[in-house]
């Protein structure tokens, strides 16, 4: 077997010469015996995991160090700042109340959200462990554990750090182990104690161990371990033992089907492979927010532009001496000693204070909210609870919302995401006869061990033979292990109608598919047993047969074989493996019908085997077990030889049969697949499982197609040919085919397959140059990818290698297990699985999901809805800004640039947070451009919104020049209607805060009805804020003049309202200026519609063109 280098003893393991340091272990804690090598202690970490940002002491100052990043808040400080300093025409209270509500609001929800962190931090670190201690286990917490100690684990518990392992309660000292939350991959595999230690089983044998372990630092491959075991012993010299990735035990996998074992710590806490293949938790920003900091820049030098203008301006106008000190307003000495550069300096920060509201801080406020309230919409969303679990959807931060609505990339793992990870036994051919278990024919259900005859009919003791021998193949040909089931009521559920009813466990979940299908067909495999494997056949009888060798699959051969021995002494190789690698090794059998039947399952998405035999003579045998034990004993090109020797012995085959079985699906998969095509996104297959299975998964989910062009960038290819000529030769293939698919209708699909070692050889700059960017390019013209034997880091470094692409696109990435959470921390966007292996993703994830099916409406109709709103209110709040302060700007020309602000106080301090702002949250969290239904049944309408479209530099110029439109209407438009003086009827002149008052009129009422205008889905409540906030503004007015309550009238604005309504020429203006100043966007939308409808206009117009019977016709599922 593969750990067969155990059974000899060396002082130089294979590949310790590239060593680049290592370390030496101390088992227990205990220094080597007197004349051994001399004792150094060395210190290492504790094993406490640390996941959490912040600590106690440095929340507040991290907290408000990466807070005031944000271009905005650090700005708003810096004008609260001038406005506590030097005396400006506004209260310091306008920009520093708002700052500080969305400081200490950031600032809670981080710190929430960190202390779930150190909360679960705890539980991981606070986990009871046993150790070894003065001969027995004595039980201490995880983060207490050292290497070094010898640690006592339990079936069911999970490893505590990485361990060695020193023996097992089994008697050959193996352990079975799964490792679902490492490499997704819920099946058992076998781990190995070396023979000097697998002797010790009780508490007080292994304290009596003196033993020493050299092996390599740190590094995060799971694959890969190279160390080995110095045991003392009393008169002999240390035997070296190797120790291989077989002996290596890691932390967050579970023992199972193995009572208890003892093994030593190794690495601890932040040194073991699973905390290395983590990525620290960054900050993510999505791209609206780099948009809305484009954006403030620009803004921010509009506003320094303006208040250069006018203080120049403001200086040149007081040039006269008349000007400057006029004879109502005589300076003090102080401010005529005053030097000018010192007094420019200060007007030119009053400018900059009065033009301030031209970024509000009010925007800030209305995108955190509109975050987190709307965050609760996924939470709230029925469609996407899961009955099974009694969960549904979980939001764990809300920064990233409109993120979900930009996706160009999607990374998924394979086992529990794509699939259930359950494999079932669907039907096997034997010599052109289909046998299917339960199988209903003509009607009727025929029994479990019946045949179909579906090719070839061939009755007779021939067709008896290898029937007999292709159900004994399967039941043999495998490294499956038995378990009883567990008592129940105190009876041992052993037996049910005289057949065991054990379950079964292995590496391999297809294993387990055929060994229970065989089950199923009536050949019952029971237990190995001393190198005897014994099964049940149909007529009840047990047949045992000697396991005299196994030879192991790998990816290479594709295939798998056994020796065995007959109770009649006959020497049998059975073997099993993808078609390609058995048919050409096949020398007689009814080839063609198998072929025949495996292509069409294979056609299906079925997941295919087929099954060959030889006889061996007494001669055969020897010279193959000469082979395999050469093979196995060499410490040099072990592999090699081994490769070597199996090809030798599997040869002349006789063809029995195949078996077909069906990895199924998560519900709807293929379908959440073809709808992410559709919507434009590029699906990438990231798993740790074999290039076979995944590629078969691959197939059943519709990422491949059977009309795909698959191009393999695998280790096996590699070796046949050199990096540099596979990848050019890629290169050339797909460029070739890009510049052909203008010529011609018919095109070809191309899918790219890469496994981790040769992923590793590509982002490696070689003598022969960078493969990067010609990776990139040949993945950049196939329609999906499938990279297979993912180490958790490669993950991430696939992605990171993505979202680095000239393109930069939006990378979302889906997992379920604890080897997802580097990707998932990688992509902007991470979702994690609420899967069976844990919920390290999900915790981990920005958002978590029950199934893979719901990732559907989390992009299409979520994200869709969300990218749409916040666009809008970005957008919305720059331009009615713009048509706030653009007319203070102009009203400086009319002012001698004295400062003199517009509006009102109480205008100024409540125009973004009472009378604007409800509106467009409202606005921000229920509009709806288009139905649900129509976004789900049309993926395509996704390609509308997506790269950040609806916020690029056009668009936000089209606001922006809007915005200085409407201004000028608004100011201009009432001065030249004050430019008469007989103004009332009673021929009383207006005064400026009439004007303004006026100009703010027409300003609330213009961005109000224009948001009206936008929105497509009306509500009451729609209604209500809207009009609502008008009627506000109107009352509030009334209000603040005196009218109302008129204990409450300000000297100013005393009765200035209602003395400007009682005007008819007031009412005119106001309702010509709001109709001019709304006239070009309404033209803008009607010429935009006609000439070029986006997707979602085209849908739209289709919709309304339909039949109304149309809606109650079955769909077809192409339509999906």
């Amino acid at each position: 077997m593969s750990h067969a280098q155990a059974n000899k003893p060396c002082h130089l393991c294979v590949g310790e010469e590239n060593w680049l340091d290592s370390r030496t272990v101390y088992i227990g804690q205990k220094e080597p015996p007197p004349g051994a090598a001399a004792y150094i202690p060395q210190r290492y970490p504790d094993n406490r995991i640390v996941s959490s940002k912040y600590t106690f002491w440095n929340f507040i100052p991290k907290n408000l160090f990466e807070q005031f990043r944000r271009i905005a808040n650090f700005y708003f400080l810096v004008i609260f700042l001038v406005q506590l300093i030097i005396d400006t025409p506004t209260s310091p209270v306008t920009s520093g109340l708002p700052l500080f509500f969305v400081i200490t609001v950031t600032a809670i929800k981080q710190g929430y959200e960190d202390w779930l962190r150190h909360k679960a931090d705890c539980s991981i670190n606070e986990c009871p462990v046993d150790v070894v201690q003065q001969g027995k286990a004595a039980r201490t917490q995880s983060h207490k554990l050292r290497v070094g100690d010898v640690v006592v684990v339990k079936e069911d518990e999970t490893f505590p750090c990485d361990l060695v392992l020193l023996s097992s309660s089994r008697e050959d000292g193996t352990c079975y182990v799964t490792t679902a939350s490492l490499d997704g991959e819920s099946s058992h595999k076998t781990y190995y104690a070396v023979p000097d230690t697998k002797a010790f089983r009780t508490d007080r044998e292994v304290e009596s161990l003196h033993a020493t372990i050299e092996c390599e630092q740190p590094q995060p491959d799971l694959y890969k371990f190279v160390g080995r075991i110095n045991v003392y012993k009393d008169t002999e010299e240390p035997v070296a033992r190797p120790l291989g990735s077989e002996n290596l035990l890691l932390r967050g996998a579970t023992l199972k089907n193995t009572h208890h074992i003892y093994a030593v710590a190794i690495y601890t806490g932040m040194e073991t492979k699973m905390a290395l293949n983590y990525q620290s938790k960054s900050q993510k920003r999505s791209a609206v927010e780099k948009s809305m900091n484009a954006f403030l820049i620009v803004y921010l030098c509009i506003l320094i532009s303006k208040a250069v203008i006018n203080t120049v301006l403001k200086y040149a106008w007081q040039w006269s001496p008349d000007r400057d000190e006029p004879w109502y307003n005589h300076r003090t000495e102080n401010e005529r000693q005053r030097p000018v550069v010192i007094r420019a300096f200060t007007d030119f920060l009053a400018f900059m204070v009065l033009f301030n509201y031209i970024i509000p801080v009010s925007m800030y406020v209305t995108v955190e909210m509109q975050k987190f309230l709307g965050s609760y919409f996924i939470t709230w969303d029925e469609e996407m609870f899961d009955e099974e679990l009694g969960e549904g959807a979980q939001v764990n931060t809300s920064d990233l919302n409109e993120e979900l609505g930009q996706v160009e990339y999607v990374f998924t793992d394979k086992t529990g995401t794509l699939t259930e990870n359950n494999m079932e036994f669907i039907e096997c051919c034997v010599d052109g006869n289909v046998y299917v278990p339960h199988a209903i024919c003509n009607g009727q259900i025929l029994s479990a061990a019946s045949s179909i005859d579906m090719i070839d009919s061939s009755p007779g003791g021939y067709r008896r033979e290898h029937e007999d021998l292709f159900f004994r193949a399967l039941c043999l040909c495998h490294t499956v292990q038995v378990k009883e089931e567990e008592t129940v009521d105190g009876i041992k559920r052993g037996f049910h109608q005289g057949r065991p009813t054990s379950f079964y466990i292995s590496s391999s979940p297809d294993e387990v598919a055929l060994v229970e299908g065989m089950k199923r067909l009536g050949y019952t495999y029971l237990r190995l047993k001393d190198n005897y494997m014994e099964i049940l056949n149909k007529d009840d009888e047990i047949e045992r047969f000697e396991l005299l060798h196994v030879l192991n699959f790998d990816s290479v051969r594709r295939r798998m074989s056994v020796i065995v021995k007959s109770s009649s002494g006959e020497y049998l190789l059975f073997c099993k493996g993808a078609d390609s690698s058995i048919f050409p090794r096949v020398v007689s059998g009814k080839v063609e019908q198998v072929k025949a039947r495996v292509e069409q399952n294979a056609v299906e998405g079925l997941r295919t085997l087929c099954v060959a035999f030889r006889r061996l003579s007494p001669d055969d045998y020897q010279e193959a077990c000469l082979l395999l034990t050469q093979a196995k004993l060499a410490l040099q090109d072990r592999e090699q030889r081994l490769a070597q020797a199996y090809d030798a012995i599997e040869r002349d085959f006789v063809l029995l049969g195949a078996t077909a079985v069906e990895d199924r699906l998560q519900e709807k998969a293929a379908d959440t697949i073809e709808s992410l095509h559709k919507a434009g996104m590029k699906v990438w297959v990231l798993t740790g499982d074999k290039m076979e299975t995944a590629a078969a998964t691959c197939y059943a989910s519709k990422l491949f197609r059977r009309s795909t062009q698959i191009l393999e960038l695998t280790k096996k290819r590699t070796e046949e040919q050199s990096l540099h000529d596979v990848m050019f030769e890629l290169s050339r293939t797909v460029l070739r085919q890009r510049s052909m698919s203008g010529l011609s209708v018919d095109c070809l699909d191309y899918g790219l397959i890469i496994d981790g070692a040769t992923l590793t050889a590509v982002l490696k700059s070689g003598p022969e140059g960078n493969y990067r960017e010609v990776f990139l390019e040949v993945s950049r013209n196939c329609s999906a990818v499938l990279c297979c034997r993912m180490a958790p880091l490669q993950k991430a470094q696939i992605v990171k290698l993505i979202k680095a692409s000239k393109e930069h696109p939006i990378t979302l990435a889906i997992g379920d297990g604890a080897n997802d959470v580097s990707m998932i921390l990688e992509a902007h966007v991470g979702i994690g699985i609420m899967g069976k292996e844990g919920r390290q993703a999900a915790r981990n994830s920005d958002y978590a999901i029950p199934k893979f099916k719901h990732l559907k409406k989390m992009l299409l109709v979520h994200g869709h809805y969300y990218y749409i709103r916040i666009a809008e209110l970005v957008q919305y709040f720059f331009y009615k800004n713009v048509c706030f302060i653009f007319p203070q700007f102009l009203f400086q020309f009319f002012c001698g640039f004295s400062q003199q602000p517009l509006y009102d106080t109480a205008y100024l301090t409540l125009y973004n947070i009472s009378f604007t702002s409800l509106p467009i949250l409202l606005y921000s969290l229920v509009e709806q451009h288009v139905s649900m239904d129509t976004l789900r049944r049309d993926p395509s309408l996704y390609k509308d919104i997506t790269k950040n479209s609806l916020l690029r530099w056009p668009v936000f110029l089209y606001w922006t020049c809007l915005g200085l439109f409407d201004a000028v209407v608004f100011f201009f438009g009432a001065y030249f209607l004050f430019d008469n003086t007989t103004f009332t009827s009673n021929g009383q002149m207006f005064g400026n805060w009439t004007f303004g008052t006026l100009v703010f009129t027409v300003l609330v009422f213009t961005v109000t009805i224009k948001l009206a205008l936008d929105t497509h889905h009306w509500t009451w409540i729609n209604h209500f804020v809207i009009w609502g906030s008008l009627l506000f503004y109107v009352i509030f007015s009334l209000l603040w003049g005196g009218i109302i309550w008129p204990f409450l009238n300000y000297q100013r604005m005393y009765y200035v309202f209602m003395q400007m309504l009682s005007s008819g020429p007031a009412w005119l203006s106001i309702i010509l200026l709001i109709t001019i100043s709304l006239l070009p966007d309404i033209i803008k939308k009607v010429l935009c519609r006609a000439m070029c409808p986006t997707y979602t206009r085209m849908d739209a117009r289709n919709n309304a063109q339909r039949p109304f019977c149309f809606v109650t016709l079955p769909q077809p599922l192409t339509s999906y």
